[in-house]
């Protein structure tokens, strides 16, 4: 009897990079083929599911805080914050959905449930905005005009909560996890499966691309000027096509099983290096006396790169140190607290060393969030208006920042890069962390324009009764310079990650940008909470009266600070597999690409 999709949640089938993919025990036989013609089946499903999901999702949150302001009567200010503390949440369980998915459940099962969990929070959402119970009282025009709309009730508020709790819940496994499954069904070690890997990323972004923009500007629309509930239906009823599509390829997928929890083989190598402290480490120009002490066994997979032996972070080395008894009679370790290998201590510092890079995105994120709060509501205050009828959402303009990232990317890979790399000599143009360093520039640069154009709009808004005749594409240059700024730090973040993690951590790698993302919320957040505490800045409910242009010029600051702390983390790092006895040359590396910094 054939089992149901369910049932085949729990089977895996077991790949290596030599051999074909394994097809579940219920498929049919000519499943069982090379797992790039599974790839090339899987892409219908897989692309079509994430289009479908972040058509969704970001169809139901791009608008969030004029839906609070408008629906729930929260105050500006307030309903900014609820936005970047949800956005926070949201961006941070990514890491909890990796954890969960490379240790225990795998990618496809995580995607699974994640993906109904999310769909059952768009419902909810969309309940608040079709029943009335659901909602606070209209307010009557006099108590719009004296600012004393009556608030939501507790249970309001709760059901509000519960929603944004479920969709969390959904993102954290559907983020981290989406690009690496389809990414799971091609055989990299074949020139077919290399091209068609490439193939599927060029399909997977251009899709999610097209996507946002579809939620930026259609749902956006639907939602200010038609009708809210049905500008939330539509995309609740597109994530169940998302999910349709997703269980149809049940059949065509490889399933790739857990590889087990990053967070215990880091916490081994550190026990095992503590209780090491006081052994002594063999001489590092003694590579004989080196590979006699050192337990340096071949990875337990084919697909995962050897690292060699570094000399950063030598203290950890201790944990490599073989004693009488910590080996089995087949060469195993008879206890992974006490000895590790030194491909173990090498992948721990891989990520040692990512840690500082990634604290400085979370800076440069700061300023990128503003395009989604304050200069949603400070487009709210300008003529927004193509000809005489047709007049933008608020929430749309956002879009300027995606589509100037959109179109910069070629211009940077078919321009820039080449010129570059007839300067630089790099195969890239420029390093990875030279295009995350350019990046956190421009995102300083685009809150100095910020606080320029909104020191105009204000002067403009109080001289006429606080609606300004000022075209809402005054915002442009800030946003255009975020939208570049995005194309250098995330895209550089996203390769640097992918290419610098441990090859079985590519989940958490992937959740490590979203943290990025989460840090910048509650960052901006914790911000507000002290700009509005400690000065007049921020009004709750008129823009106008505040002074948001030195809420950028503070952000521009913090970013300038932030340039300088990941120069210096830049000119430490050390990339991954390159190994460090000789000194002198990296020392020259470093060097070159301290003065590149300071030449950008």
């Amino acid at each position: 009897m054939k089992r149901s999709w369910l049932s085949r949640l729990t089977k895996c089938s077991l790949r290596s990079r030599s051999a074909t993919a394994a097809a579940p025990d219920d498929s049919p036989a000519d499943d069982a083929k090379p797992r790039q013609l599974n790839g090339w089946k899987c892409m219908p499903y897989i692309i079509g599911n994430e289009t479908f999901e972040r058509v969704a999702s970001m169809g139901l949150t791009a608008n969030f805080t004029i839906y609070l302001v408008n629906h729930f009567h929260m105050t500006q200010v307030a309903a900014a914050q609820f936005t970047n503390i949800f956005s926070g949440t949201t961006n941070f369980a990514p890491l909890i959905g990796a954890f969960i998915s490379d240790a225990y459940w795998g990618r496809f099962k995580t995607l699974a449930f994640t993906s109904v969990i999310s769909f059952m929070g768009m419902i909810v959402l969309t309940m608040t905005a079709s029943i009335r119970q659901l909602q606070p009282p209209s307010c009557t025009p006099e108590q719009l005009k004296s600012e004393t709309c009556p608030g939501a009730s507790k249970a309001q508020v709760g059901v509000l909560i519960l929603s944004l709790i479920l969709l969390a819940i959904g993102a954290g496994g559907v983020r981290p996890c989406s690009l690496p499954f389809g990414v799971d069904q091609f055989d990299r070690t074949t020139e077919q499966g290399r091209q068609g890997l490439n193939s599927f990323f060029n399909w997977y972004y251009c899709t999610s691309t097209a996507g946002v923009i579809v939620a930026m500007t259609l749902m956006v629309y639907i939602q200010s000027s038609v009708s809210w509930p049905l500008g939330f239906g539509i995309p609740t009823g597109l994530m169940l096509l998302a999910l349709i599509f997703f269980f149809l390829g049940t059949r065509v997928y490889t399933y790739v099983p857990p590889e087990g929890s990053v967070f215990s083989g880091t916490a081994q190598v550190f026990v095992a290096a503590f209780r090491k402290r006081s052994l002594r480490l063999p001489s590092p120009d003694d590579v004989q006396e080196q590979e006699s002490l050192l337990y340096n066994s071949a990875p337990k997979s084919d697909r995962i790169l050897k690292l060699p032996l570094t000399l950063q972070f030598r203290c950890l080395n201790k944990a490599a140190i073989k004693r009488e008894g910590e080996l089995k009679e087949d060469g195993s370790v008879a206890n992974p607290w006490r000895l590790s290998t030194v491909q173990q201590i090498e992948e721990v510092k891989c990520l040692l060393r990512i840690v500082p890079i990634w604290a400085s995105g979370i800076v440069c994120f700061v300023a990128l969030a503003q395009q989604w709060t304050f200069s949603v509501l400070q487009g709210v205050t300008m003529d927004r208006h193509i000809g005489s009828h047709f007049q933008i959402p608020a929430a749309s303009l956002g879009t300027l920042s995606l589509v100037a990232l959109v179109l910069f990317i070629p211009i940077y890979d078919q321009l820039l890069v080449p010129i570059a790399r007839r300067i630089t000599g790099i195969e890239s143009g420029i390093t990875l962390l030279q295009r995350q360093g350019t990046g956190l520039v421009i995102s300083a640069l685009s809150m100095i324009v910020a606080g320029l154009v909104e020191q105009k709009r204000r002067n403009s808004a109080l001289a006429h009764g606080g609606m300004t005749p000022m075209s809402a594409f005054w915002l442009s240059p800030q946003l255009i310079l975020m939208g570049v700024a995005e194309a250098f730090n995330a895209v550089g973040q996203i390769e640097f990650y992918n290419r610098q993690f441990p090859e079985h951590l590519q989940t958490l790698a992937g959740s490590l940008f979203y943290c990025s993302l989460a840090g910048s919320n509650y960052l901006s957040s914790i911000l507000v909470s002290i700009v509005q505490k400690n000065t007049n800045w921020l009004n709750n409910n008129d823009l106008n009266h505040g002074r948001i242009d030195y809420f950028y010029y503070v952000i521009a600051a913090m970013g300038a600070v932030n340039f300088a702390y990941f120069v210096v983390c830049a000119y430490f790092y050390r990339y991954k597999g390159v190994p460090e006895i000789k000194e002198e040359a990296i020392n020259e590396k470093t060097s070159k690409e301290m003065k590149d910094f300071q030449n950008v």
